[in-house]
């Protein structure tokens, strides 16, 4: 009966997931071909993008990762709440700036803005290929993320084979037809459940399981001290420079993720993004509630090892709390997982749709570079899927380098547009030594090296390889003025159409 009632609860609202995505585009038509595709027209207002923005920090690993992290580690998980808040803060700056340089160039992602910045398509194309190698373990991620929650909440009723499927089938219909304006609208459903839920959780676990956050933290100061400290418990090596260096690294990296940039990219204006990084850290306040509850479940579930500790938190309601309130936890969760999938599948198909494709010689058009667009998120979607059945570890190791792996695109794409002597030449050779680094350190297991995040060690060889190129090497003969190769942070309100 609770397995009937939670895949009720969970069906009902996957139903309204798709039917949102639909309703997002209803009367639209075909208007806009790929940019009313990918970036939602450039239309999309404070609200929307506030939600959408938000919904790619919840992503899966807010109910699984986060909690798992407290379980096992305890203080480090604290890194994502200090890189997301400094994030926005760079966003600030960065987030208009990439807005005004992408509309006033007709640009709509990172793939794009290299091509144009540089003059070479071709270095556009490269760039989209290596993107996806780092976004792929993402969808993944997901896909997995959003299939044990399933699976959990329908009490095994649902296995983990079929909840894959359909974490991708649900996420690949609506991306498909709405594009980012339908992950705007399902981050709307999103952020309700995930705020309700959070905050119901906050506080029925400590009053059920421990009379109150008095005696629960009471506690866990007397008997789980080293949880309460950097590093952390165990021999994490996650201590304060890695901590400082990988807040400084992902705070940097976040304002030029491609799915960040889908979202500054969908702004009506510049100045709806500012007000967003000033709003948005407020929001980072409920990823306290899965870290604590992940840390109240040493106490409730002890002795969880390997992936079941990611289930701390759903160990803790499945078997307290109404079937239907199970189901209802665990669409929130799972919502958490599809809206991000989302974002990752339509940059990736808008990367190839854009930056590789539309080289070839019949998808010259806006309406023929959406549809290519829309049959690469198939195909990538499909591809993650098949390696979650087939070979799991394969992206799961990837995914170790996705995050150090894009921070290498900095310097080629912020230092890039405001400083013009940077040549194509600097920026491939700090990219190619950047990504080899990181590669080297993580797969030979010295991450962090020296106590600090490998990622950063690798982009100021990055940068100073870069530096060296443009100084002592080759020229770049671009005559265009600044204006088009250089951006420019908006000093004032500009609406998309000025």
């Amino acid at each position: 009966m609770n397995a009937a009632i939670a895949t009720t609860v969970f069906a009902v609202f996957m139903v309204a997931t798709v039917a949102l995505g639909l309703l997002a585009v209803r009367g639209r038509g075909g208007q806009g071909g790929l940019a009313e595709w990918s970036v939602g027209g450039r239309s999309l207002g404070a609200v929307f993008i506030w939600v959408l923005m938000a919904g790619e920090g919840y992503t899966s690993f807010s109910y699984l990762g986060a909690a798992g992290w407290g379980y096992n580690y305890g203080a480090p998980v604290l890194y994502v709440v200090a890189y997301m808040s400094c994030g926005y803060a760079v966003g600030y700056v960065v987030g208009p700036m990439l807005w005004a340089y992408a509309r006033d160039h007709q640009l709509v992602g990172i793939t794009d803005m290299i091509s144009h910045r540089y003059g070479k398509p071709w270095l556009g194309a490269a760039v989209a290929v290596l993107a996806t190698v780092f976004l792929l373990p993402y969808i993944q991620l997901q896909i997995t993320g959003m299939g044990v929650v399933v699976s959990t909440i329908s009490y095994g009723t649902i296995s983990l084979n079929w909840a894959y499927f359909l974490a991708f089938a649900i996420t690949t219909g609506f991306v498909v037809v709405s594009g980012l304006r339908g992950s705007a609208w399902v981050s709307v459903l999103k952020d309700v459940l995930v705020i309700g839920t959070l905050a119901f959780l906050a506080i029925y676990v400590p009053l059920h399981y421990f009379d109150g956050y008095g005696p629960f933290l009471d506690r866990l100061v007397e008997q789980k001290r080293d949880w309460l400290t950097l590093p952390g418990h165990g021999e994490s090596g996650l201590g304060m420079a890695w901590f400082a260096s990988t807040t400084v690294l992902n705070a940097f990296t976040v304002v030029i993720f491609p799915t960040t940039v889908a979202g500054y990219l969908g702004a009506r204006d510049a100045d709806a993004l500012r007000r967003n990084a000033i709003l948005l850290p407020a929001y980072n306040i409920l990823l306290f509630v899965p870290m604590l509850l992940g840390m109240a479940a040493l106490f409730v579930v002890p002795g969880l090892a390997g992936a079941d500790s990611n289930l701390a938190l759903f160990k803790l309601v499945v078997d307290s709390l109404p079937a239907w309130a199970v189901g209802v936890i665990g669409v929130a969760a799972a919502l958490s997982s599809i809206v991000p999938m989302a974002v990752f599948m339509l940059v990736i198909g808008t990367m190839w749709g854009r930056s590789v494709l539309s080289h070839v010689p019949r998808l010259h058009s806006q309406e023929r570079q959406k549809n290519a667009s829309q049959a690469v998120v198939v195909i990538a979607g499909t591809l993650a899927l098949i390696m979650t059945y087939a070979a799991p570890n394969t992206l799961v190791r990837l995914s170790l380098i996705s995050y150090e792996g894009m921070a290498q695109l900095l310097p080629m794409l912020l230092l890039g547009l405001v400083w013009r002597r940077l040549t194509t030449a600097a920026a491939l050779s700090g990219l190619a030594v950047g990504v080899a680094i990181v590669c080297a350190l993580v797969f030979t297991e010295n991450d962090p090296v020296w106590g600090i995040n490998a990622g950063l060690v690798a982009l100021a060889a990055n940068i100073a390889v870069a530096l060296m190129v443009t100084w002592a090497g080759p020229k770049d003969r671009d005559v265009r003025p600044n204006r088009e190769v250089l951006a420019k942070e908006p000093l004032v309100d500009e609406p998309a159409g000025a």
